[in-house]
């Protein structure tokens, strides 16, 4: 039985109720979750990738889940994460060859 029948990236993401109460807002996490490593996905090896919340955002200062300024707090926070994570393959691979 094979898991995973393509070879591709695959992205998931997980947004806990308690650090996003309301669904809208979970959603919302979500589309930028996924938009934002569609830009990263040429970098990532082929696997399964998992993007889980482990920190909410407070309400007070993000009062719409539809906000602009909740959607680039996200978006930066994601660029960083993406960034540190695909680091790794910034460099050239080692290349073996015979002379």
């Amino acid at each position: 039985m094979v898991m995973f029948p393509v070879r591709a990236v695959w992205m998931g993401a997980l947004v806990p109720k308690r650090c996003a109460k309301r669904a809208v807002t979970r959603n919302a996490i979500k589309r930028q979750i996924y938009s934002v490593s569609a830009d990263f996905e040429s970098a990532f090896d082929v696997a399964a990738h998992l993007v889980r919340l482990r920190a909410g955002f407070d309400r007070k200062q993000f009062t719409s889940a539809t906000s602009d300024l909740l959607k680039t707090a996200i978006r930066n926070e994601l660029q960083q994460l993406f960034a540190k994570a695909t680091a790794h393959r910034s460099f050239p691979a080692a290349t073996t060859g015979l002379s």
